[in-house]
């Protein structure tokens, strides 16, 4: 689609085997190189191989093994926080009952997926993106990646798919808390989980309020002594049902493909409309929530103290709690919800400014993730640094100023994966109309009088790890095709069947 592929020189290898991935030596040059072998890379390979049979790609991933977060990460209870309907992708529909799966699950349904669909024999494990530098004259990106034993490899390709998300893999944010150094038990931070970590009887803290957090609390509490949620500030958390009642009927009355697709639209609609109810009415909102929590929580709990913030729903993400497990482990007085700050950790506890001492044996800190854009990748154009700060984002999915290249950036007030099967299908349509139309370059150029534009952050949360990492990301503007709607319907009518050529992008 984007010219002649070139078979260059072979290299060595030395891949680690995992999941069906063979050890085998790049090619030097594809049409499309994707980064990263998580929920996105694994999708947007999926699509590739689906819709652009004749388009060589590749699939670069910098650990040992695919899967992405849902490898990484192996702390207890780790799960989906979206409904399985609309996380798993929209060809292959997740087949089991549960509404939110728990993350070995999950990581089995994307190496069955990659599987299937061919793509595990073009994945390269161990293979790290260092920088990308993309030449007009040359009409392709140079990569420089770094293999798991140390050597460095140089790749060619047409088109520069990023699919790396926005979070940090090597470690997660761990705040200076005063006194954390001299706490005599282990300190565990979920992204780096010990595997022979054993809390039975044991006091664990968990200082965070996130998904995270909601997460291993009653999963904790099942063996643990006792388990006590530290949060500086509640955070909305509202009670799901483990299994989606509609999905059990039809498919006993509809064939599993449309079943499957209906349950889908249906829980992608519901989720947006409860987004814009939010907008437009947040108390309302707030007081069905602060309810919710009230009907599973001991009766005359301090339901405003512990789980009613100060700002709005899906200000920050609201997390879920399926068949209401965190209440009930209150509720059942194995775990308690305790909400103050840290003056200082104590060898065998933590200290609240209030005075309030919270006895521990091992401390969580699930304080939350760093973020990273574009996996850290050095980005250049023709010899100048791209600094992914400074540039508008265009439909969310391309850099302003930078040709071919795209990347993934999934919904924060729904699933991940209703947009990233919307990007990777308007990736392969623009792939499609440059191979018809005899364009090799696409560029998103800013409109004259783009530089007195008001400029908003591309992830509009004003939850920590956002605010920390903002002056890392790209941007967007105050109008279409410049701005990043929460809207997966939007996104339906623009990304999969509107028209690919705008005048804000420059073919060549």
């Amino acid at each position: 689609m984007l010219g002649p592929v070139t078979a260059g020189t072979r290299h060595e290898a030395g891949v680690q085997q995992q999941a069906g991935v063979q050890q085998q030596a790049p090619v030097t040059h594809v049409d499309v190189l994707v980064v990263g072998a998580g929920l996105s890379g694994i999708g947007a390979a999926c699509h590739l191989a689906r819709e652009l049979q004749r388009t060589s790609y590749l699939v670069l991933e910098a650990r040992d093994a695919v899967g992405g977060t849902w490898d990484l990460f192996r702390y207890p209870g780790v799960r989906s926080d979206s409904d399985m309907a609309t996380f798993g992708y929209g060809f292959r529909p997740w087949r089991g009952t549960r509404s939110l799966a728990d993350g070995p699950s999950i990581l089995r349904y994307l190496q069955d997926t990659a599987r299937e669909h061919g793509v595990l024999e073009h994945v390269r494990l161990g293979h790290r993106v260092v920088s990308a530098a993309w030449s007009s004259q040359d009409t392709r990106w140079t990569v420089q990646v770094e293999r798991a034993d140390g050597e460095r490899l140089e790749m060619t390709c047409r088109f520069l798919f990023c699919n790396t998300g926005y979070y940090r893999y090597d470690h997660g944010h761990t705040p200076d808390i005063p006194g954390l150094g001299g706490f005599a038990g282990p300190v565990v931070h979920p992204q780096q989980w010990p595997a022979d970590l054993d809390w039975s009887g044991r006091r664990v803290v968990v200082v965070g309020s996130g998904a995270t957090a909601v997460t291993l609390v009653p999963e904790l509490a099942r063996t643990a002594a006792h388990v006590t949620m530290l949060q500086r500030t509640p955070t909305y958390v509202v009670s799901v049902p483990p299994t989606d009642a509609l999905a059990e009927r039809l498919s006993h009355a509809l064939p599993p493909p449309g079943a499957s697709s209906v349950v889908r639209l249906k829980n992608a609609l519901r989720g947006e409309a409860l987004y814009r109810l939010t907008r437009v009415a947040p108390g309302v909102v707030r007081s069905v929530l602060r309810r919710d929590a009230a009907r599973h929580l001991p009766a005359g709990y301090d339901v405003a103290a512990d789980f009613e913030p100060d700002y709005d729903p899906w200000d920050q993400r609201l997390c879920a709690a399926p068949d209401g497990d965190l209440f009930a482990a209150v509720r059942e007085g194995v775990a308690e919800v305790v909400t103050g700050t840290i003056e200082r950790v104590l060898p065998h506890g933590i200290r609240l400014h209030d005075g309030r001492e919270v006895p521990a044996d091992i401390v969580v800190t699930a304080t939350g993730l760093d973020l990273l854009a574009f996996g850290g990748i050095a980005l250049s154009v023709d010899g100048a640094p791209v600094d992914p700060a400074g540039c508008l984002t265009y439909r969310g999915m391309m850099l302003s100023g930078v040709p071919n290249l795209a990347f993934t950036i999934g919904y924060t007030t729904a699933s991940w994966t209703l947009r990233a099967d919307l990007v990777a299908t308007h990736v392969c349509r623009m792939l499609q109309h440059l191979g018809r139309r005899g364009h090799t370059v696409v560029t998103p150029v800013l409109p004259a009088g783009a530089s007195t534009w008001q400029r908003d952050p591309l992830i509009g949360f004003s939850s920590g790890y956002v605010l920390r990492g903002r002056a890392l990301m790209p941007q967007q503007g105050p109008r279409e095709p410049w701005r990043l709607h929460q809207s997966y319907l939007r996104d339906l009518v623009t990304l999969r069947l509107g028209r690919v050529a705008t005048s804000a992008l420059r073919f060549e």
